[in-house]
């Protein structure tokens, strides 16, 4: 079962509770929205940035890609007049992208916000294509050709701007993530999946494969980092990389019988794990051992939870994803908010091991040396969007206080 596919889903209206987060350390207030659209048979969030959400809800037989602003009834139909159903899988800013479904195929689409807007990204050679993350002026997704391939794809707009990423000796291969200046999704060699990485070429491809998996996947990614699943001793495995194969890391929490990672920003990461055959939807800090159980937050109405995506501002915390109501016996879109102006997190803790030290300094000091938020983000303390030296300030005054 993929991150993706492993969906039965939840519940009622907004509720406001307490979590105890990482181990009990820090406490913030968190809210829970159900944003089921009055009329939908069923509906999925799945993109998530600023206070909007992607994703797409059912009527009738069919699924329409939606846009949310944080309520059920800010829902925004995106089906384009000419899809027979269409499906909404990222947004950045004010774009939204995913697939809309015309005579049959699937066409990667682009939205500016309402179903008007739409823009067809197929490549003129391909017979299909699917969008599935966008950063800036990026979007990725994947090409299949008429002989049956697949081929990852990177656009910057229109169909004609499409960048094929496959790599020579692949398969097969999908592109799911973009940082702007990197793209990463998997490549199949004798029909195996690799976590890889691309740099905007198909001759830039790096492999993230762990050694001694089965199969590997990257789901998201942020700034230096990338999340997916790597199949262990025969289940998946929530995973953490830093750019290469080597720096794979284990999420998977201590009992969980599998475990998904789908979404990062700024060293925060979301998915989902299974306990005894039921999902539920987390948070980690970096490591398995700060698994943030998220289900606890939901109505008791709600069986398996998955957390799909993740956004900060510095101050509010978003994730969007879906839970199955056992009720209404439907998906439900879920969007958690996390306020952490309440208790703030602690800034300064860059390595996020719980302790702020040298490590921490340099870290900082690496970050910043980059000076780009598209590339790393850690050093931009002031969320900006800028890396300048008011977030050098903020650093110094959250360090020397030591959280």
């Amino acid at each position: 079962m993929s991150a993706r596919t492993a969906a039965k889903f939840a519940s009622s209206s907004t509720l406001l509770l307490t979590l105890t987060l990482l181990a009990g350390t820090v406490h913030a207030q968190w809210t829970v929205t159900n944003l089921q659209p009055v009329g939908a048979a069923n509906s999925q969030g799945y993109g998530v940035s600023g206070n909007q959400q992607a994703g797409y809800s059912g009527f009738g037989f069919a699924s329409h890609a939606g846009l949310w602003n944080g309520t059920p009834g800010s829902w925004v139909d995106l089906n384009p007049a000419s899809a027979s159903e269409s499906y909404a899988y990222g947004i950045f800013g004010t774009r939204q992208v995913g697939q809309a479904t015309i005579g049959g195929r699937p066409h990667a689409s682009l939205w500016s916000g309402t179903a008007a807007s739409w823009v067809d990204l197929t490549p003129a050679v391909a017979w299909g294509s699917t969008a599935r993350g966008a950063f800036g002026t990026q979007q990725v997704g994947s090409a299949t050709m008429f002989s049956g391939v697949q081929r990852a794809a990177l656009w910057s707009g229109t169909a004609a701007s499409w960048v094929d990423l496959h790599p020579a000796v692949a398969t097969g291969s999908i592109a799911w993530c973009t940082t702007g200046a990197r793209q990463g999704g998997a490549a199949n060699f004798a029909f195996t999946p690799h976590a890889s990485l691309w740099t905007g070429t198909a001759a830039s491809w790096v492999d993230l494969h762990p050694a001694g998996a089965a199969s590997s996947f990257v789901n998201g990614m942020h700034g230096a980092q990338q999340v997916g699943i790597a199949e262990i001793g025969g289940s998946q495995h929530a995973s953490l990389w830093s750019g290469t194969a080597a720096s794979w890391l284990d999420l998977n929490p201590t009992g969980a019988n599998v475990s998904y990672a789908t979404g990062v920003f700024n060293a925060r990461q979301v998915g989902f794990a299974s306990y005894g055959g039921v999902y539920h939807a987390g948070l980690w800090n970096g490591t398995a051992a700060s698994w943030v159980d998220l289900s606890g937050l939901v109505p008791s109405s709600f069986s398996d939870t998955f957390a799909q995506s993740i956004w900060s501002d510095g101050t509010t915390t978003y994730i969007a994803g879906l839970g199955f109501n056992t009720v209404s016996r439907r998906n439900e879109a879920l969007l958690w908010t996390y306020h952490q102006s309440m208790i703030p997190l602690c800034v300064a803790d860059v390595v996020s091991d719980g302790v702020v030290d040298g490590n921490d300094f340099v870290a900082f000091i690496n970050s910043f040396s980059v000076g780009n938020v598209s590339i790393d983000p850690v050093a931009d303390v002031v969320p900006d969007s800028i890396i300048d030296g008011n977030d050098f300030i903020a650093f110094i005054n959250a360090f020397a206080a030591g959280c």
